[in-house]
C-alpha cells in the first residue's frame, strides 16, 4: 500500500493578498482558480512537487455562517495552521518573504538544535510559514 500527500488546505481571509505572497513572493504556480458564490478557491503547486496542491480558501467556504465566523476568529489570532517549505537558498527566500506586504517576521534564519537551519514568518492571513534550508 502506498500513501502520498496530495492536498494541503490553508485558510486565508484575503485571497489576493495570499496569492501575492505564495505566487509572487515564493514562486508557486496557479493550478486552479475557482470562484463561486462570492468565494474563491486557489490551488497552487511548486515546480519541484506539482503533484501536491496547496489550496487557499476563505473561512466561510463550505461552512455554516457561525462556523465560518469561528474559523475567521481563529485565523485572526494566527492559531489555525502552519505550512513548512524547503528551499535551496534560505537567506534569499527569507529576505523576499520578510519584505512581502502583510508578512510578519517571527524568526530570522538560524540553525536549530535538531540540525535544520530555518526561519519563520506569518503570511498575510496570519498562518505560520516555516522555511528551511534544503
Amino acid at each position: 500500500m502506498t500513501v502520498s500527500l496530495s492536498v494541503v488546505h490553508l485558510t486565508v481571509d484575503d485571497p489576493e493578498a495570499a496569492l501575492a505572497f505564495y505566487r509572487d513572493t515564493l514562486g508557486l504556480k496557479i493550478q486552479n482558480d475557482v470562484a463561486k458564490d462570492g468565494f474563491r478557491w486557489i490551488s497552487l503547486v511548486t515546480e519541484s512537487q506539482p503533484e501536491i496542491s496547496i489550496v487557499l480558501s476563505q473561512p466561510q467556504v463550505g461552512r455554516s455562517s457561525q462556523d465560518g465566523e469561528a474559523v475567521a476568529s481563529l485565523l485572526a489570532k494566527g492559531v489555525l495552521t502552519s505550512i513548512h517549505f524547503s528551499t535551496d537558498d534560505l537567506d534569499t527566500t527569507f529576505e523576499k518573504a520578510a519584505k512581502a506586504p502583510g508578512v510578519e517576521v517571527l524568526q530570522e534564519p538560524i540553525s536549530q538544535p535538531w540540525g535544520k537551519r530555518d526561519a519563520a514568518v506569518r503570511d498575510p492571513a496570519g498562518n505560520l510559514v516555516r522555511i528551511e534550508q534544503a
